[in-house]
């Protein structure tokens, strides 16, 4: 019956829908990419360049509303690990395959390459460090293991709809800011669900390991801004697959980042997005701790990713459709630098 009920609903998927659920199922762990494919063309100059000079903070004062401001200022010096990627040739990073609009492999590219947001962003960090856009070897990267990809040198980078907050600023650096966004509720249309509220008493709620979306579903919880009743004990490896556990009627929510919400409802009429953000995160490259020449470099690529239109463009692109001009994603972040 679950299963009759899935197919009916992949139908309005189409291709990619139905690509990324077997995808979501088969990754359950690190799989080597090829790293060929097209680079975004740029788009008309921004007007949102300006950056500002932050105090260094001191240890123990990091806040998660202000986490996004801890990056080091850009600079073209090299470094260590810099270097070591250079005399390697290419650059390693850790990415999604299955998330629509962001990293995925569109089913209907004969090449099979990567598209989405994050894999322009990719595309343009190795254009800048080694001269070549295609020069980047992909790792397809569950949820639950972008940390420890990158603290034991797996990957370079991980850029995959990371959101920065301190407690992952203990463990890995990330760059400044490229995208803004927030928690959302992703629910049926029939649903009796309305968003992050009181409606979710007595409901399953599905989330990725890892995620800041258990970190704050868990928390709530705790404090008691969750519904006691809130079953929120199903996580999964990857984001996607709460989609697939919500198709088969074994969850009745998922929470996620908005973003990422609107391109699975892009995905499947039969869903939608329940209530407002409740609340606002921001997205970065994460690094290596102690790779601060890297981290520098990668910020400056964003300075003038930013600058140049490629942020611009690769948002008219890809989320524009599902997110909107008017939507305060709509426009880069303004980075503080520390």
């Amino acid at each position: 019956m679950r299963v009759a009920r899935l197919r009916a609903r992949l139908r309005g998927w189409g291709g990619v829908g139905a690509m990324a659920v077997v995808c979501a199922l088969a990754l359950a762990f690190v799989l080597l990419l090829p790293g060929t494919q097209a680079r975004t063309p740029g788009g008309p100059a921004l007007g949102h360049g300006h950056t500002t000079e932050a105090t260094q903070a001191r240890a123990g004062t990091c806040t998660d509303a202000t986490a996004q401001n801890r990056s080091p200022s850009p600079a073209s010096a090299t470094g260590p690990a810099v270097q070591a990627i250079k005399a390697r040739g290419y650059l390693s990073v850790g990415v999604d395959q299955n998330s629509y609009r962001w990293g995925y492999r569109n089913p209907n590219n004969a090449s099979g390459a990567l598209e989405g947001f994050d894999i322009d962003l990719v595309h343009r960090i190795a254009k800048d460090l080694l001269g070549d856009a295609d020069k980047v070897q992909f790792r397809a990267i569950p949820t639950n293991e972008r940390i420890p990809a990158v603290r034991s040198g797996r990957v370079d980078m991980v850029v995959r709809t990371m959101t920065i907050t301190c407690d992952r600023l203990e463990q890995v650096a990330f760059s400044a800011p490229y995208f803004l966004t927030g928690q959302q509720v992703l629910a049926p249309r029939t649903s009796s669900v309305t968003g992050y509220d009181a409606s979710l008493a007595g409901k399953k709620v599905c989330s990725a390991t890892g995620s800041t979306a258990y970190d704050h579903l868990s928390a709530d919880k705790k404090d008691g801004r969750l519904p006691a009743s809130t079953d929120i004990s199903t996580t999964v490896p990857n984001q996607l697959d709460c989609l697939v556990r919500l198709q088969l009627g074994e969850v009745d929510a998922v929470v996620t980042d908005g973003a990422l919400a609107a391109s699975q409802a892009a995905q499947d009429p039969t869903v939608e997005l329940k209530g407002p953000a409740f609340t606002k995160e921001y997205y970065g490259v994460a690094m290596k701790l102690g790779a601060d020449d890297l981290v520098r470099q990668v910020n400056r690529i964003l300075e003038d990713y930013r600058k140049d239109g490629g942020w611009k463009a690769s948002y008219d692109k890809w989320l524009l459709p599902t997110l909107g001009k008017e939507s305060a994603s709509a426009t880069p972040p303004t980075p503080v630098y520390r």
